[in-house]
């Protein structure tokens, strides 16, 4: 969410970015200041009916002292006037204060300045690459392939049970899958975040405080008896982990990472993009959250970046990175990388990591603040996100990227100690 004296002060630029997002034509914004120009002045009725109604009860016990009970009947009307008129205003105000906080929600953030501006995942800028497809001398097998020949996943079973996207893994498929949360873990940890195990349903506070609400509802299962979630992503509670709080400047940075199944719904979608573990609606991810100060944020956005690519480096996957432009960014974030790898088989480049500097949006909606060293005043932090990774896709690559002419699959030298064995099949 931003600051309301953002937008007083900066309505065109405000106006620019909608745009430029494709979030509306921006006239969402004059909605936003003329209902804070109706608060503030129901604030200032309010104000000065309040300062009348209490010199009115001080008037009302002078003149009870001093005898002058016409007069003083006459203050009592007109003090209870007042006072009904203050409850009318202060109702008025609360309804009106409502409806600038909703309008607001709505209101989507503003990109970096070192965000390109485009409409299209075409405007997207490739900001680096690493790596060299690998180039085979026998016809390559998509990963789906590879998945059912050596019984690493049951998809049919999966949908029997719960529903297309919901696929089974068994023997090393189910092992590949722990080998790969272990290593991410790990390698989190050993870079100083901290791990924590969150829960994997939410309360609508916490998908609205990171933006989840209201701007994608329809991808979020609902356990509407409940009033509940299902994550999309680690993102939504280890962020509201510290909602309503406010840090010492000495606890910032902090960094965690957690491990969660992840639940989109996804729906629309067919066809060989969707194959396979290309989408699917309940999924694996090492998620990697940062809470900093407000002047630190870009600095972290590059520092989470570099330990992605890292994890991909020593996957010895080919990769490429992504500069997102301001229509394929999404309504929250300030600026965001995509991490994609390249899918042999496929010859294609699948996404694994989208890692985001929100800046204060998130932090305000959840009152998330550290004490700034020079006033002692409470300030809204930043927060930055990333994948760290997420699995299928990478799964995905893995298989098809090291498949053999025999059939079998080498695993990566740095995944060996984790999954037990140098290759499947």
């Amino acid at each position: 969410m931003l600051d309301i004296q953002f937008i007083r002060d900066h309505a065109d630029r405000v106006r620019t970015a909608m745009q430029q997002k494709g979030i509306g034509d921006g006239s969402l914004v004059d909605q936003v200041l003329a209902a804070d120009t109706e608060r503030r002045e129901l604030i200032a009725q309010t104000q000065d009916t309040q300062t009348r109604s209490n010199a009115a009860a001080r008037e009302i016990g002078t003149l009870m002292k001093e005898g002058r009970k016409e007069e003083a009947q006459a203050a009592i009307a007109e003090s209870s006037q007042l006072k009904a008129t203050l409850k009318e205003l202060e109702e008025k105000e609360r309804l009106v204060q409502e409806k600038v906080d909703a309008l607001l929600l709505e209101v989507p953030n503003v990109p970096h300045d070192s965000v390109p501006v485009g409409r299209t995942p075409a405007d997207n800028v490739v900001a680096f690459e690493w790596g060299t497809p690998r180039e085979f001398d026998f016809e390559a097998v998509p990963h789906w392939d590879l998945l059912d020949r050596h019984d690493l996943a049951d998809f049919d079973r999966g949908s029997k049970v719960t529903g297309a996207g919901f696929p089974f893994y068994r023997g090393p498929g189910a092992r590949l899958q722990r080998a790969l949360i272990n290593f991410f873990l790990d390698e989190a940890v050993q870079a100083g975040y901290v791990e924590i195990q969150a829960p994997l349903v939410v309360n609508a506070d916490s998908a609205r405080g990171t933006g989840q609400l209201p701007d994608k509802e329809d991808m979020m299962y609902e356990a509407k008896k409940d009033g509940l979630y299902l994550i999309p992503t680690a993102e939504v509670p280890v962020t509201n982990l510290h909602r309503d709080e406010i840090f010492g400047a000495d606890q910032l940075p902090i960094r965690y990472c957690a491990y969660t199944p992840c639940f989109r719904r996804e729906a629309g979608s067919y066809g060989k993009d969707v194959r396979g573990l290309n989408r699917l609606h309940q999924f694996d991810k090492v998620e990697l959250v940062h809470f900093v100060r407000p002047e630190d944020s870009y600095q972290a956005l590059e520092d989470l970046r570099e330990h992605a690519e890292s994890l991909l480096r020593k996957l010895e996957l080919p990769y490429r990175r992504l500069l997102m432009c301001t229509g394929d960014m999404g309504f929250t974030q300030a600026k965001k990388y995509d991490l994609e790898v390249w899918s042999a088989a496929q010859a294609r480049w699948l996404e694994v990591s989208s890692i985001s500097n929100f800046e204060s949006f998130q932090a305000r909606r959840m009152m998330i603040r550290y004490r700034a060293e020079q006033t002692g005043k409470p300030q809204i932090i930043h927060t930055l996100n990333g994948s760290g990774l997420a699995l299928p896709r990478i799964v995905a690559a893995l298989l098809e990227n090291n498949q053999q002419a025999d059939g079998s699959i080498t695993v990566p030298a740095a995944l060996r100690p984790y999954f037990g064995s140098d290759a499947i099949g």
